[in-house]
């Protein structure tokens, strides 16, 4: 077991609620329960001493780990090759299928031996409430159960289980066609555990979950060139909702490194309204409307629930449930992933100023609304509150889309995404008749569009530019086209385009801007930005520049992990870094896929 193998070395299962990761070495480093964003149980991750894990594998030392999922589904399988035999684990957790949150999640481990003989380990060291909670195992014949304060766990195993301190340990050899469970349960206090199910149940339930991932996907619309990416994508934003409100989590760790070593290291576990928004157009062009349309509907209950407040209609990220309180702490007890410290749980940001969040979400809404029931009268009237407070909030500075921590400033791609807004709440008020004053939108608008073509222009850099009266690129503003601001081969949308190649791309990888010339409040460097590099590929599409396109597209592709999961950035040396997986790289990963199809499909003829 590595002390801290790489981010990228891992596979996620999830029941829709809460999720895990599961290392190629069968270990369960991070968990937490009930939901994505509770505190850890397993986490040795962050902190191989103190995060706690779960690991069942086998014991040989000359031993090759390979893994992949079964195809089209969520369920996990780790193999272990040796030279007395092949074993297997495979990892998954029964999904949500009734959207009723619930305290009870249970991680399903089957080992099988599919050649000779395999001797495997049971290891399970639960530490809770982010390793600061102290707990008391009992053992019996059924299996164990961890009592901790506010919570519990139950684990069964279909092999005996021995007590080491507070913990459990065990091992069973299994021959070739052989194999056991193990059922690791959290449950509220004074839950009861489940029953133990025989082989044939375990069987059975198995086989009923893939068929329920199989059936979900066999719904997809997607017939271009990339199947099995883009599938595995849409399989992993629906990994990362919430099913009970809809809401998608942005990734479902936290504290891991943009550079390791560095501070950079931020809790993703939340409903951030940029991404989920995002995510209604991708979601809808592989015609998943059901998730779609989930997602539009809890955003605009957020919108209701500040309406004639009189303050930010909008916070920049929520909680699943649309909880706004997310208060930020150092998690001062842990190392970090290979000594990134601090750990922070919670976040910080959700308090900041982002103006370009109205731009999305009301993107989000007029894309859904052929599908979503958006256009109701309190819809409508907390939709047009919040496009009349933009009319007369949006010229100020903010902390813009990368949550800078350097102070606010007039970002262009906040500005652009304000006049997204209002271009796209005109159109609804036309579309649904709806009372509106369209007068008044209509002239915050055209004032957006006329002072960002003077001001977030720069003539020496002959580009669009991250902020007013300033010469850095910013790679945000690459969305520019796909929202309608610019056409994708306006000359000046082109010069944009070669001086992004020029400045922030790297063997076709891209930056988000870069911090030297544009501080940001914090120490320390980071990769190339997964999402930039997919929204690169996505302009160059629009742009007519296939050849280039598909050529950055197919290599990005080559970064993907072992099972297709991409984190936040790409290293110097082609590692991944942040959190894992990400929503926004696997969103903006179908986005360019889609668009350089079509552009693809129409440059062929068909």
């Amino acid at each position: 077991m590595d002390r801290y193998p790489p981010i990228a070395e891992h596979g996620l299962v999830g029941d829709l609620q809460t999720a895990a990761l599961v290392s190629s070495q069968g270990v369960i480093d991070w968990f937490a329960a009930p939901r994505f964003d509770s505190p850890s149980i397993f986490a040795a991750l962050l902190d191989h001493d103190k995060g706690g894990y779960f690991r069942l594998a086998p014991e040989h030392p000359d031993i090759t780990c390979r893994q992949l999922y079964y195809p089209d589904t969520a369920v996990l399988v780790t193999r272990f090759l040796s030279p007395d035999g092949v074993g297997e684990v495979i990892d998954y957790m029964p999904p949500d299928r009734v959207h009723t949150a619930t305290d009870r999640h249970t991680l399903v481990r089957v080992v099988r031996t599919v050649r000779g003989t395999v001797t495997f380990t049971l290891d399970c060291r639960p530490r809770f409430d982010y390793g600061r909670a102290e707990h008391e195992l009992d053992l019996g014949p059924q299996g164990g159960l961890f009592r901790a304060p506010g919570i519990s766990a139950h684990v069964q195993s279909s092999f005996p289980l021995e007590r080491d301190g507070q913990d459990v340990t065990g091992s069973v050899t299994l021959k070739a066609g052989e194999r056991a469970c193990v059922m690791f349960t959290v449950c509220d206090p004074g839950g009861e555990a489940p029953p133990t199910p025989t082989a044939e149940e375990i069987e059975a339930q198995l086989w009923g979950i893939v068929t329920f991932w199989r059936d979900w996907l066999r719904t997809s619309t997607y017939r271009g060139r990339w199947p099995e990416q883009v599938h595995r994508s849409v399989i992993t934003l629906k990994l990362l909702t919430y099913a009970p409100t809809g809401a998608l989590i942005a990734a479902a760790t936290m504290g891991l490194p943009e550079q390791v070593g560095g501070e950079r290291n931020w809790d993703y576990r939340y409903t951030w309204v940029r991404d989920g928004a995002l995510s209604v157009r991708a979601m809808l062009d592989l015609g998943f409307v059901e998730e779609a349309t989930a997602f539009t509907h809890w955003l605009v209950t957020r919108l209701r629930e500040r309406a004639g407040t009189g303050g930010e209609p909008l916070q920049t990220m929520y909680r699943v449930d649309g909880d706004p309180d997310l208060p930020e702490v150092n998690l001062e007890h842990w190392e970090g992933y290979r000594g990134s410290f601090p750990v922070r749980a919670g976040n910080g940001a959700a308090d900041q100023l982002q103006l370009d969040i109205y731009g999305e979400a009301i993107y989000a809404v007029a894309q859904g609304r052929g599908i979503a029931p958006q256009a109701n009268y309190s819809g409508w009237k907390a939709l047009a509150g919040t496009l009349d407070w933009l009319a007369d909030s949006w010229d100020r500075p903010d902390e813009g889309i990368w949550e800078t921590r350097g102070g606010r400033k007039d970002f262009t791609y906040s500005r652009v995404m304000c006049w997204v807004a209002l271009d796209h709440g005109i159109q609804l008020a036309d579309t649904f008749r709806r009372p509106a004053d369209t007068a008044k939108w209509t002239r915050a608008r055209d004032a957006i569009f006329e002072q960002v073509m003077e001001r977030g222009w720069s003539e020496s850099e002959q580009a669009f530019v991250q902020q007013y009266e300033g010469d850095v690129l910013d790679a945000s503003l690459l969305l520019m086209p796909r929202v309608g601001f610019v056409a994708p081969r306006d000359p000046a949308w082109l010069s944009t385009l070669d001086a992004m190649d020029r400045k922030l791309v790297s063997d076709s990888l891209v930056y988000r801007y870069d911090p030297a010339a544009s501080p940001d409040g914090l120490r320390g460097s980071e990769g190339t930005f997964s999402l930039c590099t997919f929204l690169y590929v996505d302009a160059l599409a629009r742009a007519g520049r296939l050849p280039q396109a598909r050529y950055t597209f197919e290599k990005m592709r080559t970064y993907a992990n072992h099972v297709g999961l991409f984190a936040e950035e790409i290293g110097p040396s082609g590692e991944q870094l942040g959190n894992f997986p990400q929503a926004f790289t696997h969103l903006s990963l179908i986005m360019a896929a889609t668009t350089l199809d079509e552009a693809l499909d129409r440059a062929e003829g068909r």
